[in-house]
């Protein structure tokens, strides 16, 4: 069953990120809005919509399966971007996909549904394989969505997405109906580990989330308008390559997750996200630089940082939480992180509108040397202490 259900984040990922490096291009040519800020509002809609839907539906999978959830909610979520698909209407377009949005969002339970039904042990390579399946999904999306921009019509894009939310719905009702799968099944901790873990100040939740925020503000900022960055100091004329470029992170973590997995050596969490940061300031700076080889080299550099970052703070958290939290703690480090998307939404527009495509690189810079100096001082107390000790005392 983890493995359908890996495939199954597989095909909402690659439903979600579609669309998200060609949005300036997309609103264009459908309706004829080239005002960046526009761009960023509804990137900060979007955001907002994610940030209240993950909670909601946490909320909600304390009363209700999470598989359950999600067969009406992807069928939902598909006619919805069946109906975008057909409108011809602005007004209509943004009320209509940010309920899509809504509804899609709930997928976002497979991922602590997943390390609930598994060892804690796994927890670490799962954490690793989930967060390549991101990054593999941004991959696939940014190229598929390419291509059809390219060869089609950007429109059809809302058919490729309601395909995938099918086809979550399905996946869902048949694991449900098969008698091959336990849905029930959950393991359990021992009880020294899990009162071990009750332990664990309830504020360490707030400093992953307040933490994630910035780096995420961070991340985020140079997302919605990369490709029209590297068209710009680019000789290359299509959104294939633009997507290809907005992808490099993706397949840089596929690379970075074979060699975690070859290593199998016990990693300090809290050391390695420092050096995770370091490198993502010098993949920043590089990519700010406008030649193609830098930026190249810098999406390289700044997709390693940035797998190795998020896999660890994933890892910190579900280590020190118990399954039976695992959907509403990851839920609020979900919403301080939408937050930080949000804000980062809201601001990138006015930024470009003012400054021009290259200053989020700026900003973004200045926003993980922040995300540096504030982990620092969050967590130096923690950093002197292995994880595994802290998870049991």
């Amino acid at each position: 069953m983890k493995k359908l259900l890996i495939a199954m984040t597989l095909v909402a990922v690659i439903s979600d990120c579609l669309l998200h490096p060609f949005y300036p291009q997309f609103f264009e040519a459908r309706f004829g809005v080239v005002d960046p800020k526009r761009v960023g509002y509804y990137f900060a809609a979007i955001c907002f919509m994610v940030m209240i839907a993950f909670p909601f539906w946490a909320f909600v999978s304390k009363k209700v399966a999470e598989l359950n959830i999600l067969v009406y909610t992807q069928c939902i979520a598909g006619l919805l971007a069946l109906y975008c698909y057909w409108t011809t209407s602005y007004v209509e377009f943004l009320i209509v996909s940010l309920g899509m949005v809504l509804f899609k969002g709930s997928y976002l339970l497979v991922y602590p549904y997943i390390l609930k039904i598994i060892d804690k042990k796994e927890h670490a390579s799962t954490i690793g394989v989930l967060s390549v399946i991101v990054h593999l999904g941004g991959i696939l999306g940014a190229v598929i969505g390419g291509l059809t921009v390219d060869l089609v019509n950007a429109s059809y894009i809302f058919l490729i997405m309601s395909l995938g939310d099918f086809i979550q719905m399905g996946v869902s009702m048949y694991i449900l109906k098969s008698k091959a799968y336990d849905t029930s099944r959950i393991i359990k901790e021992n009880t020294n580990a899990i009162s071990g873990a009750k332990k664990i100040p309830k504020t360490f939740i707030v400093k992953i989330g307040l933490v994630t925020m910035i780096l995420y503000f961070s991340d985020f900022l140079i997302r919605p308008f990369f490709a029209a960055y590297w068209e710009s100091i680019s000789v290359y004329d299509s959104k294939f390559i633009s997507g290809t470029m907005y992808a490099i992170p993706g397949f840089v973590a596929l690379m970075a997750l074979w060699m975690n997995t070859r290593r199998k050596t016990e990693k300090n969490n809290y050391g390695g996200i420092v050096i995770a940061l370091l490198l993502g300031i010098a993949g920043l700076m590089l990519q700010g630089i406008p030649y193609d080889m830098m930026v190249i080299v810098g999406r390289v550099v700044y997709g390693w940082a940035v797998f190795q970052g998020v896999v660890r703070f994933d890892v910190l958290l579900f280590q020190l939480s118990t399954p039976e939290s695992y959907a509403v703690d990851y839920s609020k480090v979900h919403f301080f992180q939408n937050l930080g998307v949000l804000l980062s939404s809201f601001s990138v527009g006015l930024l470009v509108d003012g400054k021009g495509l290259q200053i989020p690189f700026l900003v973004a810079l200045m926003g993980f040397i922040i995300t540096l100096i504030v982990y620092y001082f969050i967590f130096k107390t923690e950093m002197r202490v292995p994880t595994k000790k802290l998870a049991n005392t």
